[in-house]
């Protein structure tokens, strides 16, 4: 039997609800130095959660942390919910490699530099973090219905085109943005493994795994979502911050000329874990400028790896 040397902490958390066993699970390594990529990768593929983060000092001092986000097979540039619940996690602890930890983070990950709110309680405890999307907005190449519908086993006809076509977007980690027609849709749809990758080849040159975000409006700023990353070895994400992000942001795109706004995606219905994401995009002369991710989360789990 291999002889565990050293002994690493981890905490779960629930992400984007104020109910456990509900939102996005997430594991972070509140200590992660001294790790390689392959351990990293490993941990992850252990935990198979949709993400696991991975804390080191930072490079530059001025910011609280690094942080490293791996999926249960490939390393991300950056993502929401991992960044809401690891900043929860450090907040709720106070301090992180002898510094303090207080209510403005600076996160430096491969997208770039990560900064988020911290918003309490009258106690004190945390009652959610707020972080912005660290990219600007980047879209690709659209998609016929015709050739996204089999990936999602849908039919051409339900995927809704009125306000846009599918496209590729990204604020920080790129998606395939689908409006369906309506709720029967959205629940109707499951990833197709052999038509996703004839999509993903079709669409080579984006570089992207084809992680798809669906959507259908049931309100006037409220949508329901699911989003389907089978390449990564996500099945189907209960919530997606970045993705939900991209489609804040690419909505700015469409010409409704509103300074600012809010809309809330209601996420993982359909698997059981109701997620709430709230979003404030920001334009300034017509252009996409900011866009943050908010939400709750609650602490599920704590313990220590043996490496």
């Amino acid at each position: 039997m291999p002889t565990a040397s050293r002994t690493i902490p981890f905490v779960t958390v629930d992400v984007f609800t104020d109910n456990r066993f509900a939102g996005n699970p997430l594991a972070v390594i509140t200590d992660g130095r001294g790790l390689s990529d392959t351990d990293m990768q490993q941990i992850a593929a252990e935990f198979g959660y949709s993400e696991t983060t991975f804390v080191r000092p930072p490079k530059d001092e001025a910011n609280t942390a690094e942080v490293r986000i791996f999926t249960p097979v490939t390393e991300v540039p950056f993502a929401g919910h991992p960044n809401v619940g690891t900043a929860h996690v450090l907040s709720t602890a106070g301090s992180i490699f002898g510094k303090p930890v207080g209510d403005h983070i600076r996160f430096e990950e491969k997208a770039g530099l990560v900064k988020i709110s911290v918003r309490r309680n009258a106690d004190g405890s945390v009652a959610g973090t707020t972080i912005c999307a660290p990219g600007p907005l980047t879209t690709g190449a659209t998609v016929m219905p015709e050739a996204i519908a089999p990936c999602l086993g849908l039919r051409p006809d339900q995927i809704e085109t009125a306000r846009h076509a599918p496209i590729f977007a990204s604020v920080g980690l790129k998606f395939i943005l689908v409006e369906v027609k309506d709720l029967e849709a959205l629940a109707m749809a499951a990833a197709r493994l052999e038509p996703l990758a004839a999509l993903r080849t079709a669409h080579a040159a984006e570089d992207c795994d084809c992680a798809t975000f669906l959507y259908t409006w049931v309100g006037t700023d409220h949508v329901r979502a699911r989003m389907f990353a089978p390449f990564d070895n996500v099945a189907e994400d209960p919530a997606t911050g970045s993705a939900s992000a991209a489609l804040g942001a690419f909505l700015t795109t469409l010409g409704d000329n509103q300074a600012e706004r809010h809309l809330l995606v209601e996420q993982g219905v359909e698997m059981g874990r109701r997620s709430l994401i709230h979003l404030d995009v920001t334009t300034r002369d017509g252009r996409f400028e900011r866009v943050e991710i908010s939400g709750a989360s609650v602490l599920i789990m704590r313990g220590e790896l043996y490496l």
